[in-house]
């Protein structure tokens, strides 16, 4: 590998000159060129700090202009399709102490960076989901959860727990279900993130029922129904079984701040495109979102 002089300097020092001492041995200067030559004896790990170091001094920009996504990162509890792992970091920051999400499933906007520090309340209809949450947030211990089951390829499992981690729309169908190597995988990251993670939902409030359950208070309110049309028909409480101009009333009449998430079919509210998510078959997803607030009306009041 060889490099130019004039790709070796950054902020007038010689690259070499950044390496620690006991691999000065690895770079010598050609007698015919003038360039520097990697000796052999360099490994490849000393190559990579370098490039690191290079991007440090000469980017430094980079990293403030991503230092958002460095410290924004979304963990999950359980699996659960649809869930918003993989796009929440475009929603907006909540600028309210309490976080409801009437259509909890797997809380993936209260579980991104620091927002579960909030008074963080879930609504779930599907009873086998809240009693998972219900676990988690009033009852599980460290011990509980390294004291859950293994799982192993080949098994059958009958728990619910069990079957929403084989990550497919049809687990909510399922009342048994054969481990695959995916699902095995799954259920063994899950039990690791259960506790790592136990302690930042400790204070969470789980409530089992409609979204009409929900308490009527100011809040970010995070709503992510079953989209509507064949997205989110599977489900035990789907698109099917679901009044969407209801729903549009009701998130009208919410106190603080709304994100309302929908698909390609939604057209009860005025949503805006977010994103195209890679579907199946080399299809691709749209995300609308609907937002609005009326925290800063509020702030401006107060000041006047």
């Amino acid at each position: 590998m060889v490099l130019g002089s004039s790709d070796c300097s950054v902020f007038g020092l010689e690259w070499y000159s950044l390496l620690p001492e006991w691999s000065f041995s690895g770079v010598k200067r050609s007698r015919n060129t003038g360039t520097l030559v990697l000796g052999y004896r360099i490994k490849l790990i000393h190559i990579f700090k370098i490039y690191r170091t290079i991007m440090i001094l000469t980017k430094k920009e980079y990293y403030s202009l991503h230092a958002k996504d460095y410290l924004c990162y979304t963990i999950y509890m359980f699996y659960y399709y649809g869930r918003k792992k993989q796009i929440a970091k475009y929603y907006p920051h909540p600028n309210c102490e309490t976080i409801i999400e009437p259509f909890a499933g797997a809380a993936a906007y209260s579980l991104f960076g620091n927002n579960w520090k909030k008074n963080v309340i879930l609504i779930e209809k599907d009873k086998r989901v809240s009693e998972i949450w219900r676990f988690l947030i009033e009852d599980a211990t460290i011990s509980d959860i390294e004291n859950l089951q293994e799982l192993k390829v080949g098994d059958y499992s009958t728990d619910f727990l069990h079957i929403i981690h084989a990550a497919t729309k049809q687990a909510f169908k399922y009342k048994r279900i054969k481990v695959t190597p995916i699902l095995e995988r799954n259920w063994k990251i899950s039990r690791r993130i259960f506790a790592e993670n136990l302690y930042k939902i400790k204070h969470w409030k789980i409530i089992c029922g409609d979204y009409t359950d929900a308490p009527d208070i100011k809040a970010m309110w995070f709503i992510d129904p079953p989209y509507k049309g064949s997205p989110g028909l599977g489900y035990y409480f789907g698109s099917d079984k679901l009044d969407y101009k209801a729903l549009s009333k009701w998130t009208k009449e919410r106190k603080g701040e709304v994100i309302f998430c929908e698909g390609i079919n939604g057209d009860y509210l005025p949503f805006k495109h977010l994103i195209n998510l890679p579907g199946v078959a080399g299809k691709r997803s749209q995300e609308k979102i609907f937002y609005f607030s009326n925290v800063e009306k509020e702030q401006l009041e107060l000041i006047m």
